[in-house]
C-alpha cells in the first residue's frame, strides 16, 4: 500500500520457503515475538520501528494519536511486495495493550525486521526494512533452543485470603445494585534464571494446549483461549468465553462436569452478559452479526469453558485495531456495565493488572488480524541489571456474580493459574 503524496517509509517484501517445522526456533531466545496455534502462525525477528502507548487503547498521556491511526498512517506509506497473500503475510506488526487506561504499563506495538510464518503447509519469510536501508541478505535461521529452566511463583499482593475477602466486597456491591458482574483477578509472583531461553515456556505452552493462541510479545508470555476478534477480509469473528468448571477425573466425572457447567443458571448468568457486551460494540462495525443461540461447552485440557462463536461481515472501513479499542475491555474480563466494573476492579484488586487481561495480538498493512485477551499468562521481566534472576508476575481472575461463592471463585482462579504455573515448572 502506497501514498501518491508522501514517499513509502518502510519496504516489505514476503516470499514464499521451505517448509518451516518449528516457528519457534527462529524467534529471539530473550525477547520472543510468536503468535502460535496448532503449529502454524507467525515469529518476528528484531524490531524495525513501532508505537509505545500510555492506556488500553493506545492513546498516549500526550495526546498522541490512537494505536489504530497510528499504524493506519505507517501503513499507507509502506511499500509492500506480497505474492504469498496469506494471514500474516506483509508488513506485520505484534501488539501487546494494557487492560485499564489508567495503567502505569506501556501498550506497545513491535514491528520486526523479519517475519518467519506458516500457514495451511505454506511457509514465508518477510523482510521489513526503512525505505533508505540497505535490502539484508543474510539468511533466516533456526537457533538451538537453550537448556531446560524452571521457575516457581507464589502468592503475590492479594492472598487467598484477600481474595476471598475481595469476592464478598463484589457480591455485596452486586447485591446494593452498583453493577450486575465484576472479574476479580489476584496475582502470583516469582523469578526465573537470567538468560534463560523464553521460548522453552512458549513451547511447553503450544505443546500443551495446541487449540489456544500461544503468544510471546514483549514479555508477555501465554496461552488465550478467548477470541477478541479476528478480522480477514471483510469477515469479522470472536469467541466469547464465561463460565467456569474444572474437569473432571475420570470420564463419567468430565461428563458430569460439562453437563453441570451447561446448566447452571450463575455460570449461564455471567456468559450472557459477556455475549451481550461484544454484540452491542460489534453491532456498528459489523453487518450480519450473529451468535450461537446458546452456548457450547468448549473443552480444554484442564477445564470446561462456556462458550459462543459470534461473526459478521464489516460494515465500515474498522481495522482490527479499531475493533480491538472498541471492544475491550468486554464483560469476560471486567464485567458490566464497563465502566462500574472497572471503578470496582481499581478499588478491590491492590496491583496494576499491565497488560494481563488486555488485548494481544498482531495486525497487517490492510488492516487485518488476529487478536486475543492476555489470559493464562504471565509478564517476564523486565531484567535488573547486576541480578541473577528475572521477575515473573502471572494472573487469574473469575467471574463474580450475584449468586458467586467466595471458596469457589477462588478454586476457579488455581484452575485458572494451572497452565502457566505447569509451563513455568
Amino acid at each position: 500500500m502506497t501514498s501518491s503524496h508522501r514517499p513509502p517509509q518502510l519496504v516489505v517484501e514476503t516470499r514464499e520457503i521451505e517448509h518451516v517445522d518449528d516457528l519457534l526456533a527462529y524467534a529471539s531466545p530473550d525477547v520472543p515475538l510468536a503468535w502460535l496455534r496448532r503449529g502454524d502462525g507467525i515469529v518476528g525477528i528484531g524490531r524495525v520501528g513501532g508505537f509505545d502507548r500510555g492506556g488500553a487503547t493506545g492513546a498516549g498521556t500526550a495526546g498522541g494519536p490512537a494505536a489504530a491511526d497510528a499504524w493506519r498512517q505507517l501503513a499507507a506509506t509502506a511499500e509492500v511486495v506480497d505474492p504469498v497473500r496469506l494471514p500474516g503475510t506483509g508488513l506485520v506488526a505484534f501488539g501487546t495493550l494494557v487492560f485499564d487506561e489508567r495503567s502505569a504499563g506501556t501498550s506497545r506495538l513491535v514491528i520486526p525486521r523479519a517475519v518467519v510464518g506458516r500457514h495451511r503447509g505454506r511457509s514465508w519469510v518477510t523482510r521489513i526494512r526503512p525505505v533508505a536501508a540497505e535490502p539484508a541478505d543474510a539468511p533466516v535461521r533456526p537457533a538451538a533452543y537453550g537448556p531446560y529452566w524452571s521457575a516457581t511463583l507464589g502468592p503475590g499482593t492479594l492472598d487467598p485470603a484477600g481474595y476471598q475477602a475481595a469476592v464478598r466486597q463484589a457480591v455485596d456491591a452486586i447485591l446494593a445494585g452498583e453493577l450486575e458482574k465484576v472479574v476479580l483477578a489476584r496475582d502470583l509472583v516469582g523469578t526465573i534464571p537470567a538468560g534463560a531461553d523464553l521460548r522453552r515456556l512458549a513451547r511447553a505452552l503450544a505443546d500443551d494446549y495446541p487449540d489456544t493462541w500461544t503468544f510471546a510479545v514483549d514479555g508477555l508470555i501465554g496461552a488465550s483461549p478467548e477470541t477478541l476478534v479476528t478480522a480477514s477480509r471483510g469477515v469479522v469473528t470472536a469467541r466469547v468465553l464465561a463460565g467456569t468448571i474444572p474437569r473432571g477425573t475420570d470420564a463419567h466425572g468430565d461428563a458430569g462436569a460439562s453437563a453441570a457447567l451447561a446448566h447452571s443458571a450463575k455460570d449461564l448468568d455471567e456468559h450472557r452478559y459477556a455475549v451481550q457486551s461484544v454484540l452491542a460494540t460489534l453491532g456498528p462495525h459489523v453487518h450480519h452479526l450473529r451468535a450461537d443461540p446458546e452456548p457450547f461447552t468448549l473443552k480444554l485440557p484442564n477445564l470446561w469453558h462456556l462458550a459462543t462463536d459470534v461473526a459478521g461481515d464489516l460494515a465500515d472501513h474498522a481495522s482490527a485495531l479499531d475493533l480491538v479499542a472498541a471492544l475491550h475491555p468486554t464483560a469476560a474480563v471486567a464485567g458490566t456495565p464497563r465502566d462500574a466494573a472497572l471503578d470496582l476492579i481499581r478499588r478491590l484488586e491492590p496491583f496494576d493488572r499491565g497488560r494481563y487481561a488486555g488485548p494481544v495480538g498482531w495486525i497487517d498493512g490492510e488492516g487485518n488480524g488476529e487478536w486475543a485477551i492476555a489470559l493464562r499468562c504471565a509478564q517476564i521481566g523486565p531484567a535488573v541489571a547486576d541480578l541473577d534472576t528475572i521477575p515473573v508476575v502471572a494472573h487469574a481472575g473469575a467471574g463474580i456474580v450475584a449468586q458467586s461463592n467466595p471458596e469457589a471463585e477462588l478454586l476457579e482462579t488455581r484452575v485458572k493459574f494451572r497452565p502457566i504455573v505447569d509451563a513455568l515448572a
